[in-house]
């Protein structure tokens, strides 16, 4: 009987299913301020499921050379960065290899993303829940996924560079 090796399945973005970007502002370490943060997660709505797309999760940090779950990536001065955020017109647009999202965050966000120049950029495995096709949860169910240790340990942490569109 011969055995065939496993492969490590290429990136599909299409496994990764829905895309969420979630913004949202949380206090800084020193509490007197607070900090735009930005969390990317996938519905699951993905062809293989919850559990496939928290694999392409997984492999599109792993081939962006972020790790999952450690202390946070200084993208601020690390120019080569697979992952960027670009703020223009009152929109987040995020970009990874193979992969383009974006959001209408609150003002007060992106006020502080224009004063800091960057946010605190989560990318989780875990699945964030919903409330129907396409919809994540929302309130208090949103805040508790974000902010749950599961979540917040099966993610790679990012301080992210806000660029925009030079005239």
């Amino acid at each position: 009987m011969t055995t065939v090796p496993s492969e490590i399945r290429p990136f599909r973005a299409a496994d990764l299913g829905t895309l969420a970007l979630l913004a949202w502002m949380a206090r800084n370490e020193e509490g007197a301020g607070r900090t735009p943060c930005l969390l990317a997660c996938s519905l699951g709505d993905g062809p293989g499921g919850p559990e496939g797309a928290s694999a392409a999760v997984a492999r599109l940090l792993d081939e962006m050379r972020l790790p999952v779950g450690g202390d946070p990536v200084d993208g601020t001065t690390r120019p080569s960065l697979k992952v960027s955020m670009l703020v223009v017109a009152g929109q987040i647009v995020l970009q990874m290899p193979n992969v383009t999202t974006q959001v209408t965050p609150p003002a007060e966000w992106l006020e502080a993303v224009g004063n800091l120049g960057y946010t605190y950029f989560m990318f989780t495995t875990r699945v964030c829940p919903t409330t129907g096709p396409r919809r994540p949860v929302a309130g208090p169910e949103l805040a508790a996924f974000a902010g749950a240790p599961e979540t917040t340990n099966a993610a790679a942490h990012v301080y992210l560079p806000a660029r925009s569109l030079r005239a």
